[in-house]
This record gives C-alpha cells, sequence and structure tokens, in this order.
C-alpha cells in the first residue's frame, strides 16, 4: 500500500460448507444461506450476491461522477446486474451484463455517466480483463 492509498472499508465474511453452506459477516449484517444454482433449496448463490454488489456499486459510481458533472439524477436510477457462470469442459468463468436505467437523463449524458462509472466502480475494476462485461443503456 503506498502512503496515498487508504483502507475505507473491510468487509469481513466466514463462509463453510462452500456453495451449499453458509456466510455471515463479522458484524452480523449479512447472513444467509447459499444455494447452488439450480439444486433445491432457498439459498442465494454467489453469482447473485455478486451481481447485487456489483450493481449496488455501480450505482453509488454513477452517483459519484453525476455529482462531479453537476448532472441531477432521477431518484429512480437502477442497474439490472446479471452474472453467468459458464462452463467450458473443466474450466469455469463470469461472464456479466449490467443494463442501467437512467430516467429523465438523455443517451449522450448517460453515456458518459455509465462510462465513467465502469471506469471508477471498484467491482468495474477488479473484473477488467477477467470477465466479459457488456452495459446497455436503456
Amino acid at each position: 500500500m503506498t502512503q496515498s492509498e487508504k483502507v475505507l472499508y473491510t468487509g469481513k465474511t466466514r463462509t463453510s460448507g462452500g456453495r451449499d453452506g453458509t456466510s455471515r459477516s463479522s458484524d452480523g449484517r449479512l447472513d444467509v444461506r447459499l444455494s447452488s444454482p439450480g439444486a433445491p433449496g432457498t439459498g442465494t448463490n454467489p453469482e447473485q450476491l455478486l451481481a447485487a454488489a456489483w450493481s449496488a456499486c455501480f450505482i453509488s459510481a454513477i452517483k459519484h461522477h453525476a455529482d462531479e458533472m453537476k448532472v441531477p439524477l432521477a431518484a429512480s436510477i437502477t442497474v439490472d446486474a446479471e452474472v453467468d457462470l459458464v462452463g467450458n469442459g473443466s474450466a469455469h468463468f463470469l461472464r456479466a451484463r449490467l443494463s442501467v436505467s437512467l430516467p429523465g437523463l438523455g443517451r449522450e449524458a448517460g453515456l458518459v455517466l455509465t462510462n465513467a462509472a465502469h471506469e471508477t466502480c471498484p467491482f468495474s475494476t477488479a473484473t477488467r480483463g477477467n470477465v466479459d462485461v457488456t452495459i446497455n443503456l436503456l
């Protein structure tokens, strides 16, 4: 870590049982059962958790850039995130689509904001070059 870096937050979880187990955060705010995709059970799965986390972070990045650019946003902006678990023989990988709705904002301004958000959102940054991501502006 460089001198200019500052840890803003550390999320801590403990997971047991893998895809068919449980995951709980150190502060108790997250306490979920996990189920493999398509398997019986009432739990969520890692792909759904990633989709939820990424879309929330992406909205925050859009809001940040809108504030910087002094672009007013409707309160009803949404990001529908889809994270695919893809099998290719013995290998597995992720693919994602983020569909962004910015009501009341013109297409050009929307593209500027979504492109800026994709450059700075920590989830987009973490997956860049590793996950095929498509951004759709609705």
